[in-house]
């Protein structure tokens, strides 16, 4: 399964979460403040594909004051990174007396007057995804996932959900360099190959993801909302501009059907962009 290091997650959390569409995100927050949660008084959210806790860190000072949050993730050194950076994120921690049957030990907080309580669960999702599904939860959340995984997996995903689903995110392939070269779109065509090769879960949807999850899901009689999210990144941003130059220069090196000449002049331009748009989508989905 293709993995994220605890590095680039933590560069791109502050813009994920000025990106995410916050229109949507108050649909979410409303519609859980009216609905019968699985415990009385509390919200619970199972995030999936969590990495470092970045979700969570988004979300919770907008939900209920107690809230208790599973994180999911197949990277058990992520899920290690995810208990410290939420240690350091929070007011306080709360101790407690409970043990963890778990290899990491769950983590009591409090932040903004909530009080969060966090279980780590290192799971394959690829075969183990059902179990995850069919434990109580009020919503299933995630955060840049769907657009790694493969139609087939996700038709099986789709047709097994009964709960609330709010993923955000997804990259939707549009992309705009500023200023503009005459390269980009031959860049881009070899990225988006990249972007379907297999990321742990077959061949990826990459920038298709979006549309294809909001079919699955409607197929499953899901109301489902959709609206954008895309990074807008400028010079206060120049660490993340570089380093997603780099990166898709990588990648389109490994689909090698550009000149090694014309991705190296790229990505060194691109290094000092200006500005750069990545197009993301958010979707909330759930059953009347």
């Amino acid at each position: 399964m293709s993995g994220f290091s605890a590095q680039w997650l933590g560069l791109r959390e502050p813009v994920d979460h000025r990106s995410r569409n916050q229109a949507l995100q108050v649909q979410v927050i409303n519609y859980l403040a009216q609905v019968k949660t699985v415990y009385a008084g509390s919200v619970h959210v199972t995030d999936l594909g969590s990495g470092t806790g970045s979700n969570l860190r988004a979300l919770a000072p907008h939900l209920n004051s107690i809230q208790y949050w599973t994180l999911v993730d197949y990277d058990q050194t992520l899920l290690q990174v995810a208990r410290s950076t939420l240690l350091a994120w929070a007011d306080s921690e709360i101790e407690s007396a409970e043990t963890s049957s778990t290899t990491i030990k769950n983590l009591s907080i409090r932040k903004l007057n909530k009080t969060i309580i966090v279980k780590f669960k290192c799971v394959d999702l690829l075969n183990d995804y059902q179990a995850v599904l069919n434990e109580p939860t009020d919503l299933i959340t995630a955060a840049a996932f769907f657009d790694l995984v493969a139609k087939p997996w996700l038709t099986k995903f789709c047709a097994s959900l009964s709960k609330p689903l709010y993923t955000v995110l997804t990259y939707d392939g549009n992309e705009k360099w500023s200023p503009p070269e005459i390269v980009d779109s031959d860049i881009l065509k070899a990225f988006h190959q990249h972007q379907r090769t297999d990321k742990g879960f077959g061949s990826a949807l990459g920038p298709t993801a979006s549309e294809c999850l909001q079919s699955l899901l409607r197929d499953q009689h899901f109301t489902t909302i959709c609206a954008p999210s895309p990074w807008i990144l400028n010079h206060q941003d120049s660490a993340l501009i570089k380093q997603l130059s780099i990166g898709t220069a990588e990648a389109v090196r490994e689909m090698a059907t550009l000149a090694e000449t014309v991705v190296n002049q790229w990505e060194q331009s691109r290094m000092h962009a200006s500005r750069c748009e990545i197009g993301h989508i958010d979707i909330f989905s759930y059953k009347a």
